[in-house]
């Protein structure tokens, strides 16, 4: 599978029904995805491993694993109509993913590359933490999305650092927000992300 043909699959799935905005729940756009996704599987990282996504939301990012080879793919998401979307879009795929409702502090299973879009923080401060706690813990390659301001990647650099993890910048892209709550001004608002390699400094 093609990146671009990957983008348009991904770009083509449900997204959430009824976005909770304390979840900060922005459906991850296809081609973003489909960017952080390529990254890993051209380093290796996906074909035939075993995969975390840590607040799967609607499954955009296990689906992608899935599609570009993952052996096995967890999906982690507290949030129960968001997993039935996911669900539902791994089903019409025809693909196996393992969805597990619950807060992503509860996972202990170890994996060998996690793909994630921890909230921003954009309504609770620190929320990408617990989601950077657990990936640290479960896996030694770590793949995620974060904010692209300055005040943020200082903040990866030395939070990974300091969990004794190398937070590699692999790049910067647009991210397309739709209007879905009260507090948006904008029909379509557009942010920069930065798209993260995090590895154990032991390998």
């Amino acid at each position: 599978m093609k990146k671009k043909h990957l983008a348009m699959t991904l770009s083509r799935l449900e997204g959430f029904r009824d976005p909770k905005p304390e979840l900060e729940q922005y459906r991850t756009p296809g081609d973003v995805a489909a960017e952080l996704l390529w990254l890993a599987h051209s380093s290796g990282h996906i074909v035939g491993r075993t995969i975390a996504d840590l607040g799967a939301g609607t499954g955009v990012l296990s689906i992608g694993a899935k599609l570009l080879g993952a052996r096995k793919v967890y999906a982690v998401e507290i949030d129960k109509e968001a997993l039935e979307v996911a669900r539902k879009n791994a089903k019409v795929l025809g693909l196996e993913v393992e969805f597990i409702n619950a807060d992503v502090s509860e996972f202990n299973e170890s994996v060998d590359t996690v793909v994630m879009n921890p909230p921003f923080g954009s309504q609770r401060r620190h929320a990408d933490r617990p989601f950077l706690m657990k990936a640290f813990e479960v896996a030694d390659v770590i793949y995620s999305i974060h904010l692209a301001k300055p005040e943020v990647r200082r903040f990866i650099e030395k939070f990974s650092r300091d969990f004794g993890f190398k937070a590699t910048l692999l790049g910067t892209v647009p991210f397309e927000i739709p209007a879905q709550f009260h507090f948006h001004r904008k029909r379509l608002g557009r942010i920069s992300v930065d798209l993260y390699l995090l590895e154990r400094r032991s390998l």
